[in-house]
């Protein structure tokens, strides 16, 4: 079986070493010759919109797929036109674009911040002046790890904002003083077959995801069977095939759905040790048409991201319960250069082993 995948960044790497565990061989595309996909599988650096290298990379796949948002979609309805891809375009689409996200959700009664389309400044105070203050200014496409965002606390700020967002189609958006963040990583094979992981709590600084705890302490079954049905609803009204994360705002008054992520994902990074299957692995069997691995979790796990440096791998792995995962990417600031799991049998042991992790990592 051979799948190729457009994008070859750590997400494609993690995939490249589950897909050798299936014997699923995988070809990446990317414009990066450094890509860190790049050492674990086959590697074809070009442009995604370059038909000929396009034309390459399908030649003997038997299946696509792709690791992150920001493919242009044309090169994926290019590779579309000559084998199965999924996740599908729409599903991209969708995910590529703030607003398009906001309505399918509203579509589909899934609850979501109040939100205003803004295409120049004056439409951005109008839109202000609809949702209120404080609120946030979000580019529609192109925004991650903080990126395209800015915070408007006051009339003045919007201004500013604009600058920051560079004047790009945006969304005016309320801001939600929300409890914690949550997200769920789903999937769903071809024939319809869909799984959940538990609830994962997400702590961000600086728009950066920096740890993540699964299960989720303190969720009732009631939230993690709402979060499900989020999921499902999206997975089925979109046919979904692939591994789909949600992230969450939790609120006194339940979930609001903040974004999707039509792929692999790092808040399910700890399913790797922490799962009988990780997120990887279900991914491609999805994709490739297999039956659903069981994502049983193993006690709890907490996930750190190494942002920047690079830390002391030796004393890492020196901590018990640890599992340490480097990408091969030269350090720089803000960069994800790896992650961090531990594995322990209840939370009290997990905050024990990160607090072991995040003293080693604050060394200079």
């Amino acid at each position: 079986m051979r799948v190729g995948v457009l994008g070859a960044g750590q997400l494609g790497q993690m995939l490249a070493v589950a897909g050798r565990r299936l014997g699923i061989e995988l070809r990446f595309l990317a414009p990066d010759p450094l890509s860190p996909a790049g050492m674990r599988a086959e590697l074809i650096v070009a442009e995604y919109e370059n038909e000929a290298a396009l034309a390459h990379f399908v030649d003997g796949l038997d299946f696509a797929t792709y690791e992150f948002e920001s493919i242009p979609a044309s090169a994926l309805r290019s590779v579309a036109e000559r084998i199965v891809v999924r996740p599908s375009v729409r599903a991209l689409e969708i995910a590529q674009d703030r607003a398009n996200e906001k309505e399918c959700f509203e579509r589909l009664g899934i609850p979501t911040p109040r939100s205003v389309v803004a295409d120049s400044l004056r439409e951005a105070r109008a839109g202000l002046e609809m949702v209120g203050l404080p609120a946030m200014l979000k580019t529609r496409r192109l925004g991650y790890d903080g990126k395209g965002q800015s915070v408007i606390r006051q009339n003045s700020d919007l201004e500013r904002g604009w600058v920051t967002v560079a004047g790009a189609p945006s969304l005016v958006e309320a801001f939600i003083p929300f409890t914690r963040e949550l997200s769920i990583i789903a999937v769903r094979s071809a024939d319809g077959e869909v799984a959940f992981y538990p609830l994962v709590e997400n702590h961000h600084s600086e728009g950066i995801l920096r740890f993540s705890l699964a299960p989720a302490p303190g969720v009732a079954p009631s939230v993690q069977s709402r979060a499900e049905d989020f999921a499902k609803r999206l997975l089925d009204d979109l046919e979904y095939v692939g591994v789909l994360a949600i992230e969450f705002f939790e609120t006194p008054d339940g979930l609001l759905a903040n974004e999707m992520a039509p792929r692999v994902h790092n808040t399910g990074h700890w399913t790797i040790e922490g799962a009988d299957t990780s997120q990887f692995e279900n991914h491609l069997r999805a994709v490739t048409g297999m039956h659903l691995g069981s994502t049983e979790v193993h006690g709890v796990c907490g996930m750190v991201n190494v942002i920047g440096q690079e830390p002391d791998v030796g004393r890492l792995r020196e901590i018990p319960d640890v599992h340490v995962h480097m990408y091969g990417k030269t350090p720089a600031p803000r960069r994800k250069l790896g992650h961090i799991t531990v594995v322990a049998a209840d939370l009290e042991g997990v905050r024990n082993a990160v607090a072991k992790v995040r003293a080693v990592l604050a060394r200079k």
